[in-house]
């Protein structure tokens, strides 16, 4: 993978969203659809002019406690970029592939918008979240929306810390930002969102060393279990991702959540990475197995329910979005056999950020 250029290299800044950022207390994930009705150029065009304003929106709610520290990244699925921003595209933004194994499945499910906001307090994420509602909830429909919160001692409802491995500081940019690969969308990143329910009563049930080795870590101290007591359908083994002799890694930020009135306790898993592709991997090592059949043993407790890919594009790029519909935009240039091709934006200077500490659920073999 392709090093990110340092900042004396650049001749322009160009801002990613706040991909990489402290942990948070509350999350909302909010998953969002183009309503089919509303596809026309006046949606289009309310659509782009949000996004150019989303940064403001979001300076707005924040000015109300600054130091509680809300952030809201938004990511566009493949279909809804065409609609929006048209060509060029992201090199690797594609939808969310299923993946099916026995009885295992990664759902593949709807999703054009995603937004991601956090913060120290709930009220400022459910602030936000209902501000961009007012604003576009007439031309979208609510394909999903989780409240998530951060456990005790940051570990998920199973018991256990999540996200130890994650990366921090620049190894956390390197990881999750997009550089030179694809200089059009330098700055921007890739996401995956899951929705995973789990069986808590039959965890549970399970004697505290079968629930270790199934993780490949102790459950009390969060020590990672030596290579000759950890199992290879062990969690962390399957989505320990090497290539060439160099580990790849993608940047998490996990939220639990849950309705124990209903019997719901779940893992919202969130995924940035400079690539979809090592989270893919991730998942197909989870569900089918390393090898096939060796599947991560969690998914016998825990199901995924939704499934997405998102590219998350640059700040600098929402910001510079204009209020035309995509379609009025190509027909107002001047006429000629070929339109010229975009310039390409910058690699970005490395944004200030802290790290996360948070991780994913992933998959061993029962065929």
């Amino acid at each position: 993978m392709e090093e990110m250029d340092t900042p004396s290299e650049l001749n322009e800044v160009v801002l990613p969203q706040t991909v990489v950022g402290p942990l948070t207390r509350a999350a909302i994930f909010l998953v969002l659809c183009i309503r089919p009705a509303e596809a026309g150029e006046n949606a289009t065009a309310r659509l782009r002019a949000f996004c150019a304003d989303l940064s403001g929106l979001i300076r707005a709610v924040e000015f109300r406690d600054v130091e509680a520290g809300l952030t809201c990244v938004a990511g566009f699925g493949s279909d809804a970029w065409d609609k929006l921003f048209g060509a060029p595209r992201p090199a690797e933004l594609h939808p969310f592939q299923e993946i099916r194994s026995g009885a295992r499945h990664a759902v593949s499910t709807p999703g054009d918008i995603l937004f991601h906001i956090r913060a120290k307090r709930m009220d400022l994420c459910f602030e936000l979240a209902t501000q961009i509602m007012a604003s576009i909830g007439d031309v979208v429909s609510v394909a999903d929306e989780v409240h998530g919160f951060r456990y005790f001692d940051d570990r998920d409802v199973i018991g256990f810390v999540d996200g130890t491995e994650n990366p921090r500081g620049d190894a956390a940019r390197e990881a999750a930002i997009v550089g030179g690969e694809d200089p059009a969308f330098a700055g921007g990143s890739y996401v995956i969102v899951q929705k995973y329910l789990h069986d808590l009563n039959a965890w549970n049930a399970l004697p505290i060393e079968m629930q270790e080795r199934i993780i490949g870590r102790r459950k009390l101290s969060d020590v990672e279990l030596s290579d000759a007591d950890k199992p290879s359908y062990a969690h962390n083994a399957l989505t320990n991702i090497e290539e060439n002799g160099r580990q790849l890694q993608i940047l998490r930020d996990n939220m639990p959540f849950g309705r124990p009135g209903h019997g719901e306790f779940g893992t919202y898993f969130i995924g940035y990475s400079r690539t979809p592709r090592i989270t893919e991997i991730m998942l197909h090592n989870m569900f089918v197995g390393r090898p096939p059949g060796n599947y991560d043993r969690l998914l016998d407790f825990s199901r995924a329910v939704t499934g997405s890919l998102f590219f998350v594009p640059s700040a600098t790029f929402l910001d510079t979005v204009t209020a035309v519909p995509l379609a009025a935009a190509e027909n107002a240039q001047a006429p000629s056999l070929e339109s010229p091709s975009p310039a390409p934006l910058p690699t970005p200077v490395a944004a200030n950020d802290t790290s996360l500490r948070i991780g994913s659920l992933k998959g061993e073999n029962d065929e």
